[in-house]
């Protein structure tokens, strides 16, 4: 999760987005001195994420709004299950409400996709479903927080926490041999080399040039096979293996039987859609 300041300046932003120029319907037709209870009420299956969020952007509007986790982050619920309660002035109730359950539903959905992937690894595996760099711009840290709520894990979380050579790093360095070799010498002792490849060809290459971790960037299942076989062979020891690219949920049992370690799902983030959530009011 976000460090307290930085969640605060996102939800700060957020509710700066929706209230800027105040909030006309709630001023012209609640009385200021109205009280009311909110319940935010699963409407579809889902796991639930994001509670802590939910109640910081009513606090944020209202310090005097006060509220319930009731369904802790990481649980599965089905229809109808009250997952948080909000209670105080019912104008900051009404003022806060579509930015709260924005944030709450976008991270709910992507623990409820990343739930999906996780479950979808043969029981008894130790390969890990990562997500990708292809997440909301500004809500990162929230998505990021979600995917492991949801069961999965993460990758790199910017591009200074690793070394990941990809297509156009090894077009601009001029090879994929000069690429590890440059970053062995430059990058941090500690950091281990990662490299995208595109063919069995390419996977050669970055096996001789000594890579730590090869990315399969959408090989056929035949290929995956192939260069799981060549990595289990590797005379200067055996990098890790992940696969990325047109990963499916129907695919996940075939790549991890082919002998990989990491399945990386720019899906979880990116195609995730947001949870079903409703706001209940009442006085």
């Amino acid at each position: 999760m976000l460090a307290a300041p930085l969640l605060d300046a996102l939800i700060d932003r957020s509710l700066e987005e929706d209230l800027a120029g105040g909030d006309l319907t709630t001023e012209a037709c609640v009385e200021a001195s109205a009280r009311a209870t909110a319940k935010a009420v699963a409407r579809k299956p889902l796991v639930a994420c994001g509670g802590d969020v939910f109640l910081r952007v009513f606090q944020r509007l209202d310090r005097q709004v006060e509220g319930e986790v009731l369904v802790a982050d990481g649980t599965a619920v089905g229809v109808g299950t009250v997952l948080w309660t909000v209670r105080g002035r019912a104008r900051s109730l009404l003022s806060a409400e579509r930015t709260a359950l924005n944030l709450a539903q976008r991270m709910s959905g992507v623990a409820s996709e990343a739930r999906r992937y996780a479950e979808a690894i043969p029981a008894g595996s130790s390969v890990r479903i990562t997500d990708t760099r292809k997440t909301t711009p500004g809500l990162r840290g929230l998505e990021r927080y979600a995917v492991r709520v949801g069961g999965a894990h993460n990758h790199r979380d910017s591009l200074g926490s690793a070394v990941l050579i990809k297509d156009n790093h090894i077009v601009a360095a001029g090879g994929i041999a000069t690429a590890i070799a440059r970053a062995r010498a430059r990058a941090p002792h500690t950091t281990k080399v990662e490299v995208e490849v595109a063919s069995l060809q390419e996977l050669d290459q970055a096996l001789a040039a000594g890579a730590d971790i090869i990315m399969l960037d959408n090989f056929t299942l035949a290929d995956v096979k192939a260069a799981s076989a060549r990595v289990r062979s590797a005379p200067h020891g055996r990098p890790l293996l992940e696969v990325s690219g047109g990963i499916t949920l129907e695919r996940i049992p075939e790549l991890v039987a082919a002998g990989i370690d990491v399945i990386s799902v720019g899906a979880l983030t990116h195609s995730a859609r947001a949870a079903d959530i409703a706001l209940d009011l009442s006085l």
